[in-house]
């Protein structure tokens, strides 16, 4: 086994957690049951990432056999990497092509393997008719850097993609080349959307969240009331919260409805607007740039947040449509510039 697949392997084992192992080792399907049964999992990490290695190296383990592990890895923590949506078009008027997805395989490494020397492109199929891609850069002087790979989810008969940051931007355009033609599209651009969590930005695209909304519970505002009565006060307040309350609840409930927001981190606001005013003096009226403002809006859940925000009182509802647009609009960055 050469020494940098060996070097390779080892590396991607030793941050697979040890709650994982049995897992993704299963999943990656290249070791038997019977060589896995004679390997100590209790034993140190270091141990265990070299007792492995052996076994691999038994197995003739090739550098894409590695790369596929790696991959798995990256399926079972994605959140770890920023996702990047993908959009493409076919021209007006061209019917949709139903390509399978083997001939994509082979089309879409054709054209990295044809512009560039050293590249590797491993696939794995997923759910849902989407194949997962690695791709390792190189150059054409050296060999591909398997430590800083791109990721790409592409959902088959869809004209979307999931790419995954890197600091290799150089190679964005290649890539879009090769996906575009794989997938007989037209023309390929970014969208104003990214996340970590990338079953979120598959939601919002493919408008898979429930948009049918649910009755309003009576019996919970019932509850309320009863324990609002309780309250030795005057009824005439008790009256008008129950009735702020519930319209808070009930435009709150049609703007985001009753499930679970998609998971977002966070929405970036970009204003551009030139000074104006009456008096036509000072240093800002002969201003030619605009005025730059950035707002940026994070959270753990940022739309569930923004959900919570009226109910609680802490913010008039409804809440600006510029808050509220996110998922419909499937952006999470903006540009607002006067008209």
């Amino acid at each position: 086994m050469d020494e940098t697949v060996a070097e390779f392997i080892k590396r991607t084992l030793l941050k697979i957690p040890m709650t994982e192992m049995m897992t993704i080792l299963k999943a990656w399907d290249f070791l038997s049951e019977n060589q896995l049964q004679t390997v100590n999992f209790r034993s140190r990490k270091e141990c265990l990432a070299q007792d492995l290695v052996l076994l691999c190296e038994e197995n003739r383990i090739s550098l894409n056999d590695a790369a596929l592990l790696d991959m798995i890895y990256t399926q079972f923590h994605r959140h770890q990497k920023v996702w990047d949506v993908f959009q493409m078009a076919k021209q007006p008027g061209e019917d949709v092509d139903l390509s399978d997805m083997e001939q994509f395989k082979s089309s879409f490494k054709k054209i990295l393997q044809r512009a560039l020397k050293n590249v590797t492109v491993t696939f794995r199929d997923a759910e849902e008719t989407a194949v997962w891609i690695r791709i390792a850069w190189g150059t054409q002087y050296k060999k591909p850097n398997q430590y800083k790979p791109v990721y790409v989810v592409y959902y088959s008969q869809t004209p979307y993609a999931f790419i995954s940051s890197s600091q290799l931007k150089s190679n964005i355009p290649l890539l879009g080349q090769a996906l575009t033609v794989a997938s007989k599209h037209h023309q390929i651009m970014k969208m104003d959307l990214r996340s970590r969590y990338l079953d979120s930005l598959k939601t919002i695209v493919f408008k898979q969240y429930n948009q049918t909304f649910e009755t309003h519970n009576s019996t919970a505002s019932l509850q309320e009331r009863r324990l609002g009565l309780d309250i030795n006060v005057d009824p005439r307040i008790i009256h008008e919260n129950r009735v702020e309350k519930d319209r808070v609840q009930r435009v709150t409930r049609e703007i985001f409805g009753d499930y679970v927001q998609p998971r977002l981190e966070f929405a970036q606001y970009k204003l551009e607007t030139k000074f104006k005013s009456d008096l036509n003096k000072g240093i800002l009226a002969e201003r030619e740039e605009p005025l730059r403002c950035l707002v940026k809006f994070s959270s753990p859940h940022l739309l569930e947040a923004l959900k919570s925000l009226a109910p609680a009182g802490i913010a008039d509802a409804p809440l600006s449509p510029l808050l509220t647009c996110i998922p419909s609009k499937g952006m999470n960055y903006f540009k607002i510039k006067d008209k």
